[in-house]
C-alpha cells in the first residue's frame, strides 16, 4: 500500500481510511471561515474528513452517521492534554468506526443528542461555537502530527 517506507506516509495511509466527521450548527463566517479551510486542507492530506453544517438543532440528530462514533463537544465532558487526546484518536481509529464530532450552535445543543458516546471538552469556559470548530480541527491535527512523530511547532 505504502510506496515510501517513512513512518509519515505509512501513518498517512493508515489515517486516511478513517473518515472524520464535524456536524455543526449554524453558518461558518469570517475570521472563523479561514482558519477552518486552513486546517481543512492540512488535513485532507491525512483523513477524509467532512464538514456538514444544519440550520437547526433538531436537524443535527438525522445527520448523524449511522456506523460511527459519536463524541459531542460539551464543556462538562472529558478534557485532554494534547497528547492525551492523540492516543484517543488512535483508539477510534482502531475501532474500525468513523468518529463524528458534534459542535452545537450559539445556544447550545438542542434535543435529540443527548445519547451520544463521548462527551469531549475543551476546559470549563464556554467556546463561541464557530472558533470551537477551529480549536477542534487544530487538535486534530495536532494529535496526527504527534502520532506521525513529526514536530509541529518550530
Amino acid at each position: 500500500m505504502c510506496r515510501s517506507g517513512s513512518s509519515s506516509d505509512a501513518m498517512d495511509v493508515v489515517f486516511r481510511t478513517v473518515r472524520i466527521i464535524v456536524l455543526s450548527v449554524g453558518r461558518l463566517r469570517p475570521p472563523f471561515s479561514d482558519d477552518v479551510q486552513h486546517y481543512q486542507r492540512l488535513l485532507a492530506r491525512h483523513y477524509r474528513l467532512q464538514l456538514i453544517e444544519v440550520r437547526e438543532d433538531e436537524a443535527v440528530a438525522k445527520r448523524l452517521p449511522e456506523r460511527a462514533f459519536v463524541s459531542r463537544l460539551d464543556r462538562g465532558g472529558r478534557a485532554y492534554d494534547s497528547q492525551e487526546f492523540a492516543r484517543w484518536l488512535e483508539e477510534r481509529r482502531m475501532s474500525g468506526l468513523d468518529l463524528c464530532f458534534v459542535i452545537g450552535g450559539p445556544y447550545g445543543h438542542g434535543p435529540g443528542i443527548e445519547h451520544v458516546d463521548h462527551l469531549l471538552s475543551f476546559g470549563p469556559a464556554t467556546l463561541p461555537h464557530q472558533l470551537a470548530r477551529v480549536v477542534l480541527l487544530e487538535q486534530i491535527f495536532r494529535g496526527h502530527k504527534i502520532l506521525a512523530g513529526e514536530p509541529y511547532h518550530h
